[in-house]
C-alpha cells in the first residue's frame, strides 16, 4: 500500500458516517470507493442529477458504484430554478453546490453524517466558488486533508485497479457556457449532443464551449488530433452545427480543463 493511500484511508477512518458528492470522475470515484472500503454501509455516494450532468457520466457513475458494491443514491438538484445560477456569473458554481447541499443536507442530518467533496490540492488554485459554498455548509475535503494532488489520485486509483484512473476530466455541462450567457436546458442539451457527435466521429476527449449566447461552438480537442480535425473539418462542422450551433470554431490551444475560468480571470484583470 502506498503512503498516499494509507493517508487517505487513515483520514476516512476519522469519520463515523460520510456522504460523498459523487459525479463518477476520478476524484469523487476514488473518494467514494475508499470511503466504502473504510466505512462500509456507513458511507453513501450521492450523485446530483440535473440537466448539467451528461447522460453518459450518470451511466458510468452508476456502473462504477454497482461494480464495487458501493451504496449509491441519486438526488435531483434543481439549480436551473435558481435565477442566480441561470445568470451564469462568475459564482455559478456556488449556487450549484448550494443546490446539492440543500438536497443532501436533510439526509446528512438524519444520518449524523459528514458531507464530503472530492476536491484535491490542485483544485485549490483554480476559480472554484463551489468550494466556498461547501465550506459554508461544513463539508469536508478528505483528499486535501490527506495531501493528495490530481496525480496522486490517478496513481492511487491505478494502484487499486480502478477504471477511473485515467479517465479524462469531465466537468458539468454548464461549465461549457461562457460566463454571462444564460444557462438553459436547451443549450445544455445541444452541448451534450455536440460532444457525443464528436465522440462518434472519433474525436475524444472533446469539449464544446458555447459562446455568443449559444451561437458559436468553440471546439477543444487533443492537440494530437488537430491535424485530423482540419482535414475532416466539413464532417466536424456538420456534426456540431446539426445540434443547433450557427458557427463552429476549432481552438488551436487544444483540450484543457478550466478554459472558461481563464477567460473570466482575464476579464477581471482588464476591468
Amino acid at each position: 500500500m502506498s503512503i498516499e493511500l494509507d493517508r487517505l484511508l487513515g483520514r476516512l477512518a476519522d469519520e463515523q458516517r460520510l456522504l460523498t458528492g459523487y459525479s463518477g470522475g476520478a476524484d469523487s470515484a476514488l473518494l467514494a470507493y475508499a470511503a466504502h472500503q473504510v466505512l462500509g454501509s456507513r458511507a453513501i455516494a450521492v450523485t446530483a442529477v440535473s440537466a448539467s450532468l451528461p447522460s453518459r457520466e450518470r451511466r458510468s457513475a452508476r456502473e462504477f458504484a454497482r461494480e464495487h458494491g458501493m451504496a449509491h443514491v441519486e438526488v435531483c438538484t434543481n439549480e436551473l430554478d435558481r435565477d442566480e445560477y441561470v445568470a451564469n456569473t462568475g459564482n455559478r458554481c456556488f449556487h450549484c453546490k448550494s443546490a446539492l447541499f440543500d438536497a443532501i443536507g436533510p439526509l446528512a442530518a438524519m444520518m449524523n453524517a459528514s458531507m464530503a467533496l472530492g476536491t484535491n490540492l490542485d483544485d485549490l488554485g483554480d476559480h472554484r466558488p463551489g468550494q466556498t459554498a461547501a465550506t459554508s455548509r461544513g463539508a469536508v475535503f478528505p483528499l486535501v486533508d490527506a495531501g493528495l494532488s490530481k496525480a496522486d489520485v490517478r496513481a492511487i486509483s491505478a494502484e487499486l485497479g480502478l477504471s477511473t484512473a485515467d479517465k479524462p476530466a469531465a466537468a458539468c455541462l454548464s461549465s461549457r457556457i461562457a460566463y454571462g450567457d444564460e444557462v438553459t436546458s436547451e443549450l445544455l442539451s445541444r452541448i451534450e449532443r455536440a460532444e457525443v457527435a464528436l465522440d462518434d466521429l472519433g474525436f475524444a476527449p472533446a469539449r464544446v464551449r458555447a459562446h455568443a449566447d449559444g451561437t458559436v461552438a468553440r471546439i477543444e480537442l487533443d492537440t494530437a488530433q488537430l491535424d485530423e480535425a482540419i482535414l475532416r473539418r466539413a464532417e466536424l462542422v456538420a456534426a456540431v452545427c446539426a445540434t443547433g450551433f450557427t458557427f463552429c470554431a476549432l481552438d488551436l490551444a487544444g483540450f484543457r480543463s478550466g478554459s472558461m475560468n481563464a477567460l473570466l480571470q482575464l476579464t477581471v484583470l482588464r476591468s
